[in-house]
């Protein structure tokens, strides 16, 4: 059997929830090291209930693809996020791979080379890097290319609201009742002032919320994406044409994405927000990056807008850190 070489290029490690994938993924993408290889967990009992603490016997613990990179030639770095990937990190970490974490793992961070987690959490320490917000690959060239694959969203009458709807969370518990008369009003507004609607729900949005929003946008000019069934999801073409961006309070990722754009970003029921949420939100509020509910709307969309693009510092510091 010919020997094995060992792996150069970073390993992306997620148990496949897409906010996970996102994060370790960007991180991969924005340091630059000729590529990628993904990896998604198969977590077995008790590691899966346990990780990230150690137990006898992880090596087999996460599924078959994961024991097969365990046993090989170890990889020179490997990214997870994610508790489960915490677990399968300390694994690799322990055979020589050099392991960054996203998200806090709820144990000691010296349990890997860095962790990477948002401000918002109290994790701190020498090997912990902070940044506000989460990692994303939202970037000039991520909206030119949302913006190339969605071409037929230029024909849409300006200015363009991008409507992205999570759902409720225990840091931000908004209803239905909550939403149903801000969507009317939003409509509302854009018939009576112009403009086209870009609107795209999630796997966590209640189904009644998501009918409330085909009819309030019945007769309103856009694009509506409410599953699978209505083609690719057009989420990077949304961002790329809006003119000005409402987000739902539940999701940080959509939040820090919204602001990696250069428009205007406001969150409706912001005032839902709670703890962990509350503290990002208000973050972004200091910042000047986020506004109130509809307030966007009013927002001056020829103001010389910063994006929040925290995933290049990150990367650049992973890379010092690593000496990659």
């Amino acid at each position: 059997m010919p020997y094995a070489k060992r792996s150069t290029l970073p390993w992306t490690i997620t148990d496949g929830r897409a906010g996970n994938v996102r994060q370790a993924v960007a991180l991969a993408s924005a340091l630059r090291l000729g590529g990628q290889q993904r990896l998604q967990l198969e977590p077995h009992a008790p590691w899966r209930w346990l990780a990230p603490r150690a137990l006898p016997g992880a090596v087999r613990g996460f599924g078959e693809a994961f024991e097969r990179l365990a046993t090989g030639p170890a990889p020179a770095l490997a990214i997870g996020c994610g508790r489960q990937a915490a677990g399968a990190l300390r694994v690799l970490g322990r055979q020589g791979t050099r392991t960054v974490q996203i998200l806090d793992p709820r144990i000691g961070a010296r349990h890997w080379d860095l962790v990477v987690v948002p401000e918002h959490d109290h994790l701190r320490g020498g090997n912990v890097l902070t940044l506000l917000g989460s990692l994303n690959p939202v970037t000039d060239d991520w909206l030119a290319c949302g913006r190339a694959a969605f071409a037929s969203f230029e024909r849409l009458p300006g200015p363009r609201t991008a409507l992205l709807v999570g759902g409720p969370t225990d840091h931000a518990n908004w209803q239905q009742k909550d939403i149903v008369p801000l969507l009317a009003e939003l409509a509302t507004r854009i018939r009576a002032e112009g403009g086209s609607v870009l609107a795209t729900t999630s796997r966590r949005t209640p189904r009644a919320v998501t009918q409330a929003l085909l009819r309030a946008f019945d007769d309103v000019p856009g694009v509506i994406w409410s599953d699978g069934g209505d083609g690719s999801n057009p989420y990077a073409g949304l961002l790329g044409w809006a003119d000005r961006v409402l987000c739902t309070p539940d999701s940080v990722n959509l939040l820090s994405e919204a602001c990696a754009t250069r428009v205007p970003v406001g969150v409706l029921l912001g005032q839902r927000a709670q703890a962990r949420m509350q503290r990002f939100q208000r973050a972004l509020r200091e910042r000047g990056r986020l506004l109130d509910g509809l307030d966007a709307l009013e927002a001056d969309r020829q103001q010389d807008i910063e994006p929040l693009r925290e995933t290049p510092r990150i990367a650049a510091e992973v890379k010092a850190r690593l000496g990659l």
